[in-house]
């Protein structure tokens, strides 16, 4: 089953990983996790004298999962292993690679249900209060916030949002999500004043025609953000303001669903704005009238 000179594992995880692209679209970082996290695996399997999946009973499993928790990592990633492992040994078995398939016998970790960090309105008034929005780094930061936060977007989202993807007139963005999944936001009113303020007196100032590519948000090159970018601006706002909690840039994303959830929003209108897989792929939340989704965000969300 393996190539000379190779590990026993390699021509499968690299058929699996050619599987996952072509399927569902994932990106090259969720592409580079899976490898990681079954490499990880499969390493250990050597070790164990493995030398080809049909060997790998659920005692390797469960013994490479003692492993995991005797090296102190949370159940989260234990169960991030978990899933790529079912993911990979039902390829295998539906495949017919191997007859039998170890992952049968085990059962996902259990997850403690541990709340995200969320941010008051109060400590996020106190936040965006700080950016000098008198010079066009202090705009650009404050337009930065607003929106992230306005539109619960990832970090990715932010960075890759382009001014083609802006319908400001429309109260909407076009946000290109996990796997590529494109969906329409709402934004708010605040947002959209920072927004024009900072395309009328800071993007301009920033862009460099060959380097900026039409991406909404420029760094001090000219070019678009990178993720520690943005967290090294997140960092130093939430330190000036005295906030002690544990805020990086999904925090915002959570506080964006949590603030929405307490006003009274619907629950699958904010289901549908973060993007989440869980609206089409479980089907458990129906498809919502666009105009609904708006109208929700426009009465809940604290700056609609």
């Amino acid at each position: 089953m393996s190539e000379q000179n190779d590990p026993f594992y390699k021509s499968f995880l690299k058929e699996y990983l050619t599987l996952l692209k072509l399927e569902r679209n994932l990106s090259d970082n969720t592409t580079s996790a899976y490898s990681n996290d079954l490499s990880t695996c499969f390493s250990f399997f050597e070790l164990e004298n493995v030398k080809d999946f049909d060997e790998v009973t659920y005692q390797h499993i469960n013994s490479f999962f003692s492993r995991l928790h005797y090296a102190g990592l949370t159940n989260s990633s234990i169960a991030r292993y978990f899933s790529s492992l079912k993911g990979f040994f039902t390829f295998l078995f539906l495949s017919k690679y191997i007859q039998n398939n170890p992952m049968e016998k085990i059962s996902p970790p259990k997850l403690g249900k541990t709340l995200p960090e969320v941010l008051t309105v109060n400590e996020i008034d106190a936040v965006f209060a700080l950016p000098n929005v008198g010079n066009k780094f202090g705009l650009r930061d404050r337009t930065i916030l607003e929106v992230l936060y306005a539109c619960g977007l990832r970090v990715s989202e932010l960075i890759n949002l382009k001014i083609s993807d802006l319908f400001l007139s429309d109260e909407s963005i076009r946000v290109f999500g996990k796997g590529s999944k494109e969906r329409i936001v709402p934004i708010g009113s605040s947002a959209i004043n920072w927004l024009d303020k900072y395309f009328l007196n800071s993007r301009v100032l920033l862009e460099k025609k060959s380097k900026s590519e039409n991406y909404v948000f420029l760094n001090t090159r000219g070019t678009k953000f990178s993720r520690m970018g943005i967290w090294k601006i997140i960092s130093r706002y939430v330190k000036e303001a005295g906030i002690l909690k544990s805020v990086h840039p999904h925090t915002f994303r959570h506080s964006f669903a949590t603030h929405l959830i307490e006003g009274g929003a619907d629950l699958r209108a904010v289901q549908e704005m973060l993007g989440h897989a869980d609206i089409s792929t479980t089907q458990i939340y129906t498809h919502l009238d666009r105009d609904f989704v708006k109208q929700e965000h426009k009465k809940y969300h604290p700056r609609g």
